[in-house]
């Protein structure tokens, strides 16, 4: 495992005064109490990275169950049905527990925990596997397809986007239905506890009704990747090309660019009683905890 102490910090201050004056024959300024609103953006600390032996990884998930952080590696394309692909274990200080959990899969990319089940996108379907016995149980094949990508879930209901038919379905009870159609390029999914659905596409940071139809929280943050919900009016999104963003209230502000040195912000998760965030780095083949300030 590696630490380096750099601190990533992003700092505004918005100062508003008001003064007030009065006198029929002269100006005069009273010592009334100024108002001084002031706001401090938030901030990413590295805290760690794993060593790069998770290759290609795509996605990280948080188990707050167990503790466990899990991770998808696609160790090839992102769209080759090559077996190559596998899920790895981490745990919070970044050391790699059991790097081959999971083999088999083709290119592993979201995940979600529903009933003691791991399920994972693999391009075409969706994979299902015991987490105690660590075995795959079931591949749930969706018919047509291309690039299944996020997963998010709700009690039962299996939340997942296909990013190329931009369509969001869901799995229940072991069959697939179509929840929204025409989400062009939608990938980031989070349901929040009472079970609202959010999403990352083309045209930005969306929020669902029960019957797929959204309003839109913010379009500047678009083509996002990973998504994680703070509260009713926080939200974390990343893109994948190097950038993360905390979205408050509909305005974003950037917290995280690493593009220039060509390390990736994939689908990103979210320890919430640490705030620490997870960020899969896919080409660097490890993962970069920070500590998030906000």
């Amino acid at each position: 495992m590696k630490k380096n102490a750099i601190t990533y910090l992003s700092l505004f201050a918005l100062m508003t005064f008001w003064a007030c004056s009065g006198g029929s024959v002269e100006t005069v300024k009273e010592d009334t109490n100024e108002n001084e609103l002031e706001e401090i953006s938030p901030s990413l600390t590295l805290l760690w990275k794993t060593d790069d032996v998770l290759t290609t990884n795509e996605s990280t998930l948080y188990d707050e169950k167990s503790g466990k952080i899990y991770v998808s590696n696609i160790d090839g394309s992102p769209n080759e049905k090559d077996g190559k692909g596998f899920i790895s274990i981490i745990d919070k200080e970044g050391n790699v527990v059991e790097k081959d959990w999971i083999t088999g899969i083709d290119a592993p990319k979201g995940m979600g925990i529903s009933n003691g089940k791991l399920y994972v996108t693999n391009i075409d379907e969706i994979v299902e596997i015991d987490i105690e016995e660590a075995k795959i149980l079931n591949r749930h094949k969706v018919e047509g397809a291309k690039f299944l990508n996020d997963i998010d879930v709700h009690n039962d209901k299996i939340y997942f986007s296909d990013m190329e038919n931009g369509k969001i379905h869901y799995l229940l009870n072991g069959e697939i239905f179509d929840f929204a159609t025409g989400q062009a390029n939608i990938n980031g999914l989070r349901v929040s506890p009472d079970g609202t659905l959010y999403g990352l596409d083309g045209k930005g940071l969306k929020k669902y009704d029960e019957d797929g139809e959204f309003e839109m929280i913010n379009d500047v943050v678009t083509g996002g990747d990973g998504l994680i919900i703070i509260d009713d009016h926080t939200f974390i999104a990343s893109r994948w090309q190097g950038e993360i963003y905390l979205i408050r209230d509909g305005k974003e502000t950037l917290i995280l660019d690493t593009k220039s040195e060509e390390s990736n912000t994939a689908d990103i998760d979210y320890i919430p009683e640490e705030n620490i965030l997870l960020v899969p780095t896919f080409f660097k083949n490890k993962v970069v905890a920070y500590q998030l300030s906000y």
